[in-house]
């Protein structure tokens, strides 16, 4: 039979404090999302108070900067705007002239809405819906018109030529060219909306219909003596092929912007390179003095007590977090010199270790710091893990970053012979020329990240 004993035990265990917890959870939160955190807090929390910024003289050289920026935006915007009459689509999309819809309506509501305004009968109406459930967000029709004949109820007894003709008056809805099932018959649609008289109508359409494989090859030459032409008709006409919108759905619900608020802002002070944290992006709270003070030498008020502890320890996370992002950003921006001083080129390979060891934290906190945390440069705004990069060996014996080899093969092909183009060996060969050996596979990986396309595709034929 068991007897009970008492038996003492001396061991350590590592235990998360509520502080360490909410110090980490608080560490690894983007700006927005912090600030909505400590919004919240300042809602519940009696003993919390946010401090008013002082005024900042601005200097003479920063009004002459904005001034500077302000005259930039403006003749970009001139110049945009001049430019969006003569600029065409490029397989990625035209500018949209018109304000953005803001409306938060989608694409099918609003294609619902006019399907209700416009003259369609109650069969109509019926097709029309099945039409529109199947149009993508970009305004192409998905399913072809067996598809959506079984989508429909087959006691009505919906005939094939009904759906047919239901869908070309879909297709005169707005924006122009939804409806259609491929890009040749979306910018078909839209070119059919142009006065009769426009120059090179007739011959775009022709393009349009099918010859747009030609024209994305840039095939000029061959398009002149196949559709014998003169050049002046074709530029015409390519010019109002370009004119068109590939994807007309994204006029009526555009992907909605996502801003972005730096963390930490790098400048170059008197030739060093200064990190500083963003003054704007998460706001100074403290300790309600006057409620703090009522507290003092008093038993009573468990609740309050509990509020002024945990606006303690929220005050000294945020304390934390804005020093381990000092340490993480001004040990970066001291490897990473020679990147903010020339570009890609001269990133130095770097991981999260090497940032761990130097300032003496774990590897999993440097990653904590680095996800969704964003850097303020001259070169631009970049997040974090950006600076990170894996190590290539080169002849010199000092090794390359993966962005800075990604940026000399950029280079390579920018200055190549469009007539001929420099294929992966050819690369290749050229960087093991400057020292770096890096394998044509790799050569390829990298050109696809970055969405170049092969050799084969980026050659340009003589017109």
């Amino acid at each position: 039979m068991l007897k009970p004993s008492l038996q003492l035990k001396l061991g350590q265990t590592l235990t998360m404090t509520p502080q360490l917890q909410q110090a980490i959870r608080l560490l690894q939160l983007p700006v927005l999302d912090l600030n909505a955190q400590i919004q919240d807090a300042l809602e519940e929390n009696i003993m919390l108070e946010m401090e008013d910024l002082p005024d900042v003289p601005r200097t003479s050289a920063e009004t002459t900067a904005e001034v500077e920026t302000i005259r930039a935006e403006d003749s970009w915007q001139a110049s945009s705007t001049a430019g969006i009459a003569d600029s065409g689509w490029n397989g990625e999309g035209r500018p949209i002239s018109e304000f953005a819809d803001e409306s938060g309506q989608t694409l099918r509501e609003h294609l619902l809405w006019q399907l209700e305004m416009e003259n369609f009968g109650p069969r109509e109406t019926l097709i029309g819906e099945a039409i529109i459930d199947s149009i993508n967000d970009d305004g192409y029709l998905t399913a072809d018109l067996d598809e959506i004949a079984a989508a429909l109820d087959d006691e009505a007894g919906i005939s094939p030529q009904e759906i047919e003709q239901t869908l070309v008056k879909v297709q005169g809805l707005d924006p122009i060219g939804i409806g259609a099932r491929s890009l040749s018959e979306c910018i078909v649609l839209q070119l059919r909306q142009l006065d009769d008289t426009t120059p090179g109508l007739k011959l775009a359409i022709e393009l349009a219909d099918g010859h747009l494989d030609l024209i994305a090859n840039r095939e000029y030459g061959e398009l002149r003596r196949s559709l014998r032409t003169s050049e002046e008709n074709l530029h015409a006409a390519v010019a109002l092929v370009k004119s068109c919108n590939p994807k007309p759905g994204l006029a009526v619900s555009p992907t909605a912007a996502e801003y972005i608020v730096p963390d930490v802002f790098v400048r170059k002070i008197d030739n060093r390179w200064q990190v500083e944290i963003s003054p704007t992006g998460v706001p100074r709270l403290s300790v309600n003095q006057q409620y703090a003070r009522l507290l003092r030498g008093s038993g009573d008020h468990a609740v309050l007590r509990t509020q002024l502890q945990e606006a303690r320890w929220l005050i000294r996370s945020l304390e934390i977090r804005n020093e381990t992002l000092m340490k993480v950003a001004t040990c970066i921006v001291s490897r990473q010199t020679d990147f903010l001083e020339h570009g890609d080129e001269a990133m130095k390979p770097m991981v999260l270790r090497d940032i761990a060891e130097e300032i003496g934290m774990h590897e999993s906190t440097i990653s904590r710091v680095t996800t969704n945390k964003y850097m303020h440069t001259p070169r631009g705004v970049f997040e974090f893990k950006y600076f990170f990069s894996s190590h290539l060996a080169s002849m010199s014996g000092e090794d390359q970053s993966s962005t800075s080899v990604r940026a000399k093969i950029r280079k390579l092909i920018g200055a190549e012979n469009p007539a001929k183009p420099l294929s992966d060996n050819k690369i290749a060969s050229l960087l093991a020329e400057q020292g770096i050996s890096v394998a044509r596979r790799t050569v390829a990986k990298y050109r696809e990240a970055m969405n170049i396309a092969a050799s084969s595709e980026r050659r340009q034929r003589p017109a």
